[in-house]
């Protein structure tokens, strides 16, 4: 095992911020200081890294139902409630993978794997998120489009991969992307507030029988599964979900079922089917018509 995954597995820092340790002349192996990046570790060698033996944890990834009003943080000076409080003390090493701010909620993954982190979130590995999105008044027909188009934000451009309706207020949106607050930045550049936003799925876990503020340890052949699916997920198009599994009697996590998604959901209609049905609007046309006071909540 290289010496930076193996660092990366003790928790001493992430693969990239382990290498630069390396770099830095902090690490030793039986008792010889080692700078070159590729060397490999013996499952009997000695590591130590500023003076402190560094040995590799048991992996362990944990799924929690992260609840609104909790924030993805180990600690805050403000008092507020952390996805930590919501565990026990033997899990409180972990590190999230992503964030999902306070007012979201949903799925979100807590692990000491380094390398899964990098997998799921690094945007060319193709690990996607599924989102429920409930927004202040009913979508018209073209903001799913404009979705999928993408649009400058804040944060930079943010474009979703697939989105459709399920409700006249609510739609399920997939991203690649992790641009900060980006699902709710992209509805209100679109003259929409979002009311509330669920994380449904990482790639091919689905939030399914974990009740809100629960949690549950993966086992290893549910975690390899992100390896070696990640990347055919993202050439497969989600089968959109009529209702989100979020209170469901099953116990256990499932993986999503895909079809291709019929593209009349995230199309346009004609200009002459669309006016005759909507007649005209008064409805705020993008971030102009808003005061610039108003910010997503």
């Amino acid at each position: 095992m290289r010496l930076n995954r193996y660092l990366s597995q003790c928790g001493v820092a992430s693969r990239r911020g382990a290498e630069q340790i390396i770099l830095e002349g902090r690490v030793s192996i039986n008792g010889h200081v080692i700078t070159n990046l590729a060397t490999q570790v013996a499952p009997d060698d000695k590591v130590v890294v500023d003076g402190k033996p560094a040995q590799a944890e048991l992996p362990v990834v944990i799924a929690i139902n992260k609840p609104r009003g909790y924030i993805c943080s180990h600690g805050d000076t403000h008092e507020r409630m952390t996805i930590y409080d919501l565990l026990p003390l033997k899990y409180q090493n972990l590190h999230h993978v992503g964030r999902l701010d306070k007012e979201s909620e949903g799925l979100i993954l807590m692990t000491n794997r380094g390398d899964l982190s990098h997998r799921l979130m690094h945007p060319s590995m193709g690990a996607e998120k599924e989102y429920e999105v409930v927004v202040d008044q009913p979508l018209h027909p073209d903001v799913l489009a404009k979705l999928i188009k993408g649009m400058m934000t804040e944060e930079g451009h943010a474009r979703a991969e697939r989105a459709w309706l399920v409700k006249p207020n609510k739609a399920h949106v997939v991203l690649k992307q992790g641009l900060k607050r980006q699902i709710r930045l992209m509805f209100y550049h679109l003259g929409y507030e979002v009311e509330r936003l669920t994380r449904i799925r990482i790639g091919w876990l689905q939030l399914r029988g974990l009740q809100l503020g629960g949690w549950k340890e993966l086992k290893p052949s549910d975690v390899e599964r992100f390896f070696k699916e990640t990347t055919s997920v993202s050439r497969e198009r989600a089968k959109p979900v009529r209702k989100p599994a979020l209170d469901e009697g099953s116990d256990t996590f499932a993986p999503s079922k895909r079809t291709s998604a019929p593209r009349s959901r995230a199309s346009s209609p004609s200009p002459a089917k669309r006016s005759a049905r909507s007649g005209p609007s008064d409805r705020p046309q993008g971030r102009s018509a808003w005061s610039k006071t108003r910010r997503p909540r």
